[in-house]
């Protein structure tokens, strides 16, 4: 065998693994990596932001569009502390990438050399980096390698997906050592677990006996790629459904058994569905607060009254937040195939609950859905034809759907702008709307809309993000300049952190107070000017004020094929429209705006 290098070893893997892209910033404990990088340029391009943390929400959003990951590398002490963030997102959202962190030489181990970490244990990286990655693996040696690399590999992209940490002493990318290559890791999804026959079975009976259900999707349907089993699944027995922000898409949300996001910025019929529904289909989803209204009964979900079907590839999220009467563990595109089968086997035998029956008998369920949609859209949609200055945040959206095709992509960034796409954004196509939803990073759109844009460069990608996200990484214009990534940023200009300061108005006295952007003692409303900061890095901007000129301007900005921003002012007085709850204990919650609170008075249904 020949002699290899640790990290010529590390780059060939990459490339046996089909890895494009190392997004990553030199450091002196890294610098050993980027020589065998440039003898691989033409298999695998290092692409350089100006801040650890953008690399990271790059990687993520990238394994969130094309569904094949990309790994990080970063130096040792702070430039890979920088990374915590991030990953701690993508763990959140089951996002994968290979986060290849340096460290010191082992040879001056536990004795404190330059960015050290080791008032517990030597080279202590691991154990800063270890509640925000699936697993973190250090190996000492080259020829320690190539097992800690498959291994690394295999558990990204196994069961539930998550970002890995590969910890790579200084001298190990550098020292050689007679190894050779392992194979490359299965590919995500390359193993599917499904239910037993038994569970089938009862899971059918249960569908069979309901007279209102309601299906609820999560992440799982969307990194299952199961879009077409689960729309297959709805419509044959009239299924309404109901997403979470990270699996919106997986049924066009045009289609009318779409329901939207539940919770308190959720749609009315999606929270009334669910407060009323007599059986709860979970499929990939975690019941997380916000999109179980704060586990308050009757607000989202009223269980154990309504009986509860929860599948999950992850064993840990069965019952964490409701005990579900059939849990299974399982595959959402496998068990949503079991299911079709075991219906099509009953459907063509002479059962008295064939499926044709089953959706027959949703009529009636189907009726008082359309009935709460169109209470809702008679609520909501004066706002979206609505012409302001500043910009009425309704029809930022609207103007944005307008504008983007089914395929492309937004990337949204957390805060109140996202909570306004959250409701009102119809995704017709799965990994289109991508969100930073358990872990909710600040930077996390305007950042991974780089990565996004590289996954599907022939598709228009749109960065939402507030003024406060975007100033958090503004350095994503320089990244776009060099590398030609022709990204859109939206920038919701609404002159503070204006989600904290509705908390703060609205259960703290009425008084705001360090959530709001101003200027000296005058309290002027206070931001930079971003489109002269876009255009002084090299990026096209534009700054709009009336909401006759956004659509046009947007239009504009996509044809370009250029890093463009949009600096958009929003109102920031209009607030949506809540229709569940959210309660941040002791604090007390406020009822929905628009519906009420359900709880049936009858026994649980058993």
């Amino acid at each position: 065998m020949p002699r290899t290098k640790g990290a010529e070893l590390i780059t060939e893997y990459l490339i046996a693994n089909g890895i494009p892209y190392v997004f990553g910033i030199c450091g002196h404990g890294n610098v050993g990596m980027l020589d065998p990088l440039y003898q691989a340029r033409d298999q695998i391009s290092l692409i350089s932001p100006r801040h650890e943390q953008v690399a990271a929400h790059m990687a993520d959003a990238y394994f969130r569009v094309r569904h094949q990951p990309v790994a990080t590398l970063t130096s040792c002490g702070p430039g890979s502390c920088n990374i915590v963030m991030p990953l701690a997102c993508a763990l959140a959202d089951s996002s994968a990438l290979l986060a290849i962190t340096a460290n010191v030489p082992t040879q001056q181990f536990n004795r404190s050399p330059f960015q050290e970490i080791n008032r517990h244990y030597q080279a202590d990286f691991v154990n800063i980096v270890r509640p925000v990655v699936k697993r973190s693996f250090q190996p000492t040696r080259v020829d320690m390698l190539p097992l800690a690399l498959r291994q690394s590999m295999t558990t990204m992209l196994s069961g539930r997906p998550g970002p890995v940490n590969l910890d790579v002493p200084f001298n190990v990318f550098q020292e050689e050592d007679d190894v050779e290559l392992p194979p490359p890791a299965p590919p995500l999804n390359a193993q599917r677990g499904g239910a037993s026959p038994e569970e089938i079975a009862r899971a059918i009976d249960f569908i069979v006996d309901a007279r209102r259900p309601v299906i609820f999707i999560g992440h799982g349907v969307t990194l299952s790629e199961a879009s077409r089993e689960l729309t297959e699944f709805a419509r044959r027995l009239s299924i309404p459904v109901i997403s979470s922000p990270n699996g919106m898409g997986c049924i066009d949300m045009t289609d009318p058994l779409s329901l939207g996001f539940i919770g308190r910025n959720g749609a009315y019929p999606a929270n009334e569905a669910g407060r009323r529904a007599d059986l709860v289909i979970a499929i990939g989803a975690r019941f997380d607060d916000r999109s179980a209204s704060s586990w308050l009964p009757g607000f989202s979900w009223n269980f154990p009254h309504t009986r509860l079907i929860h599948v999950d590839v992850d064993a840990d999220e069965l019952g964490r937040n409701y005990p579900p009467d059939l849990g299974i563990l399982a595959d959402a595109r496998t068990f949503l195939r079991q299911l079709l089968v075991e219906f099509d086997r009953r459907g063509a035998s002479p059962h008295p609950n064939s499926s044709a029956q089953v959706g027959e008998g949703r009529k009636e369920w189907l009726a008082e859905i359309a009935k709460w949609r169109g209470e809702w859209e008679k609520f909501i949609r004066p706002n979206f034809a609505a012409h302001t200055t500043p910009l009425r945040p309704e029809r930022v959206v609207a103007d944005c759907q307008a504008v983007l095709p089914a395929d492309g992509i937004i990337c949204c960034d957390v805060g109140v702008s996202h909570n306004w796409y959250m409701q009102f954004w119809n995704a017709r196509k799965p990994q289109t709307m991508l969100n930073s939803w358990g872990f909710s990073g600040m930077g996390f759109g305007a950042a991974g809309a780089l990565g996004a844009k590289l996954a599907a460069p022939q598709r228009p990608v749109v960065a939402v993000t507030g003024d406060g996200c975007f100033t958090m990484v503004p350095h994503v214009l320089c990244t776009a300049v060099e590398y030609d990534i022709p990204v859109v940023w939206v920038v919701w200009n609404n002159f503070g952190w204006v989600s904290i300061r509705d908390i703060q108005l609205g259960l703290f006295g009425g008084r705001e107070h360090g959530t709001m952007f101003h200027q000296g003692a005058n309290n002027k409303p206070y931001n930079p000017d971003f489109a002269a900061w876009a255009k002084a890095a090299g990026v096209e901007a534009a700054t709009v004020s009336r909401s006759q000129d956004f659509r046009g301007a947007l239009e504009h900005a996509i044809k370009t094929n250029k890093p463009f921003l949009l600096d958009v002012h929003v109102d920031a007085e209009a607030r949506p429209p809540s229709t569940g709850a959210w309660q941040l204990p002791p604090t007390p919650y406020k009822e929905p705006v628009f519906g009420q609170r359900f709880v049936p008075d009858a026994a649980p249904l058993k």
